[in-house]
């Protein structure tokens, strides 16, 4: 019978492929087609700069009219700006939609509102608005950059891209004004979004260079690292992004598996060393999301360095919950062949058998974990299935052929 260890070696190296595919979402920012999925890391919290007459990013918009107050029976824009200054949002709002609704040409009223609409997360209403806003100013001869501005942000929080990215563009590229971190980082990921990788990678570069601490740019300049398998770059950026907020779950995600496909690359203490790392890296993942896809890539780290003890022990509390995922419990079959602890091992395989019944590998350790524990027949069917599944496996031909004559010998 052959050493399981030497024969799966490929086996494992799948289910750290699948489990990268099963993660990978995990990192990428929510959209449609074109664009990444699920949360962006560190998304900063929406702040639209002020607008004329104020020296305070932070602060609450104010009249770009040099404080000309713009008058209708339903009240006034400077009434409607302060409720916006007090954080009334929901009011001011009202009244601007009031004022605007009475003069369409009050750019103002369309002004208070869309930032109303942007306080209130409402991206799509508040770009609606500040577009409005911004093409009244524009066709009577002025600029405001302010509006500008929020109208990138608000498209960016919108996931329009395609509007966003051009205002972003000109937002950080204005002659003789220091480009704003975060600015710089909503161009990089539009960019991103939209596939332009090689203009995302300079843009987050540049607001790195702006904040060294911006964590949003070191993640996704860790995940182009990662994509282009300089696998260097990508764990020298991850740790940046993971220092500077520890709590970066996806950031913790993607390090784990650069120091996995680093060390892939390794021999001896580097590639050690490296599997180590992803440990640790997995460790910190598992604190922060400890739920069972966390736990799988955590033991596939402490596979890599060989602790599958503590890999069974980190597998199990997961694994025996009834929605267990067929991989959560061929990894833990596998932690337990690994300490030839059979009877555990064919538990778990089993399971795991019944929810993923098309998997050959499953088939693989568990007919290996029969014919260990002696239990021939269950052996034999267990490889004749997964020769079934994978009729070109010389292992499952050659493993039957083994154990058939045992199951039929008298």
């Amino acid at each position: 019978m052959k050493n399981f260890s030497t024969m799966n070696r490929t086996t494992i190296g799948l289910v750290a492929a699948a489990l990268l595919f099963l993660c990978a979402p995990l990192v990428f920012a929510q959209s449609g087609a074109t664009r990444p999925r699920r949360v962006t890391p560190a998304q900063p919290t929406p702040e639209p700069t002020a607008a004329a007459g104020t020296t305070n990013s932070t602060r609450t918009a104010q009249p770009a009219s040099g404080g000309t107050s713009q008058t209708s029976a339903a009240g006034t824009t400077a009434h409607a700006l302060a409720l916006l200054n007090q954080k009334q949002y929901d009011a001011a709002l009202a009244e601007a939609k009031q004022l605007a609704a009475a003069d369409a040409k009050n750019s103002e009223a369309w002004k208070i509102a869309g930032f109303a609409e942007y306080y209130l997360k409402r991206y799509a209403e508040a770009a609606e608005d500040l577009q409005r806003a911004l093409d009244l100013r524009r066709a009577s001869g002025a600029t405001d950059a302010e509006t500008e501005d929020a109208l990138a942000r608000a498209y960016f929080f919108a996931q329009d891209y395609e509007r966003a990215q051009p205002l972003l563009a000109a937002a950080t590229s204005r002659a003789g004004a220091q480009p704003d971190a975060s600015m710089l980082y909503y161009r990089g990921l539009s960019e991103f979004n939209l596939k332009r990788v090689a203009d995302a990678e300079r843009s987050f570069n540049a607001a790195v260079k702006a904040d060294p601490k911006n964590t949003g740019a070191l993640f996704y300049l860790g995940r182009i690292a990662f994509d282009r398998k300089d696998f260097n770059a990508a764990i020298n950026m991850l740790n940046r992004a993971t220092t500077g907020d520890p709590r970066l779950v996806q950031g913790w995600t993607l390090l784990t598996y650069s120091y996995l496909q680093r060390a892939a690359t390794q021999t001896g203490p580097k590639a050690d060393a490296d599997y180590l790392a992803a440990v640790r890296a997995s460790e910190s993942l598992a604190r922060l999301k400890p739920d069972e896809d966390s736990f799988a890539l955590q033991a596939q780290a402490l596979f890599s360095s060989k602790q599958y003890a503590r890999a069974a022990a980190v597998l199990e509390p997961v694994a025996a919950k009834p929605e267990a995922q067929g991989t959560t419990l061929y990894l833990l079959g596998y932690a337990h062949v690994q300490a030839q602890n059979f009877p555990k091992a064919i538990a778990a395989l089993e399971r795991a058998a019944a929810k993923t019944p098309d998997n050959a590998d499953v088939y693989r350790l568990l007919g290996f974990s029969y014919e260990s524990a002696k239990q021939y027949a269950k052996a034999l069917a267990a490889y004749e299935k997964g020769l079934q599944l994978a009729p070109s496996d010389a292992y499952f031909k050659e493993s039957a052929d083994r154990v058939r004559p045992v199951v039929q010998r008298p």
